[in-house]
């Protein structure tokens, strides 16, 4: 393991913090919300918001696991301090030999993967880090990186709101334009959050809604109860295995966000089309009879073959209607069966479930 060192601007960096007067507070939901929405992005198990005082790194915001704070020089994001203007991404720990003996990598909770954004001062001073991180390695791609830093910036939002909460405090007598502004603040910060949750549940590759939003409208669709229950179409690219061994995980994705495309233009405004996971998409038709979703699915079957990608792509499609007394994972179960039934009968196929 390798401490980190001090910054050369150390002595500035500590009064910057204590301008502050944040250490040793309480928790805050806001600071909370910001980690929920960074894991969430990220794929991680835990995540902080953590600020670098003189011995020890302080946790204002701590989900996944316990603790108040830890030895500065066992912190990642003492690292992470010394390069204000840049993310610090660790993909396994392990190999790092800033990291590699570090008892939060050898011991509980046993850190392999650390992505940390610099959180800063009014004035430029690196003060601590948004972080999320997990036990087992990773990679950070291109979008998770923008959105981590944006975040970072509104954690450094509300350190310097509440800092203008404390001067209202002292002065609300006499100066009730701080209290519009605080406002503005407030309006501002709730709009990103909103607009971040928002991309919690999309899809970065395909731009596609994802697993969490498909299961919210399934369920919105099954408790309206209309008179033709929705159908749900689970539908698989064949062998696409294949296509990432043999021509890579770069063509990979062109035919991933091709599909995508197609989904999008066949189902906009007549349901929902979703990346499920992997090769596997999902197709949410409410209030579509039986007979018309399974012609739209083979509509959809017939389709990909007119993919601009030069390769013989082929889906198998299984497809369900909604019961009544069923739970929306009950009917996704039986789309699942009657799609590994398609595979089973030879792929390029829509079977509907019995």
């Amino acid at each position: 393991m390798i401490k980190p060192s001090m910054p050369v601007n150390e002595a500035e960096r500590l009064a910057a913090l204590q301008r502050y007067r944040i250490l040793d507070t309480d928790r805050e939901q806001g600071f909370d919300d910001l980690v929920t929405i960074a894991r969430a992005l990220c794929g991680t198990r835990m995540g902080a918001v953590t600020l670098i005082d003189h011995d020890r790194q302080w946790f204002k915001a701590l989900q996944g696991l316990e603790g108040i704070q830890t030895p500065r020089e066992e912190a990642f994001c003492a690292h992470t301090i010394l390069q204000p203007l840049q993310l610090t991404v660790v993909e396994d720990a392990l190999q790092d030999a800033r990291f590699s003996g570090n008892p939060s990598v050898l011991g509980e909770p046993h850190i392999r993967f650390y992505a940390g954004a610099p959180l800063l001062s009014s004035d430029g001073y690196a003060l601590g880090s948004l972080c999320v991180f997990d036990s087992i390695p990773g990679v950070l791609g291109g979008q998770q990186a923008e959105a981590l830093q944006a975040l970072s910036r509104q954690v450094g939002k509300l350190l310097e709101m509440r800092v203008l909460r404390q001067q209202i405090d002292h002065h609300r007598a006499e100066h009730d334009w701080y209290e519009a502004h605080l406002a503005q603040y407030y309006q501002q910060l709730e709009q990103l959050n909103m607009e971040l949750s928002e991309q919690t549940r999309t899809d970065p590759l395909t731009g596609l809604p994802n697993r969490r939003a498909l299961a919210a409208a399934l369920s919105e669709a099954i408790e309206r109860g209309m008179a033709v229950t929705p159908a749900v179409a689970i539908v698989d690219i064949d062998h696409f295995k294949m296509v990432n061994d043999i021509h890579g995980h770069d063509e990979g994705d062109r035919v991933l966000t091709e599909l995508a495309g197609t989904l999008r233009s066949q189902f906009a405004g007549r349901g929902m089309a979703a990346r499920y996971g992997g090769e596997e998409f999902v197709i949410l038709m409410p209030e579509t009879p039986m007979q018309q979703a399974e012609l739209q699915c083979q509509y959809l079957r017939e389709s990909v073959s007119l993919l601009p990608v030069g390769l013989p792509i082929t889906l198998s499609i299984g497809l369900a209607a909604h019961r009544p007394g069923e739970t929306a994972q009950d009917t996704l179960r039986r789309a699942d069966a009657a799609l590994y039934q398609a595979k089973h009968q030879g792929r390029d196929r829509v079977v509907v479930a019995d």
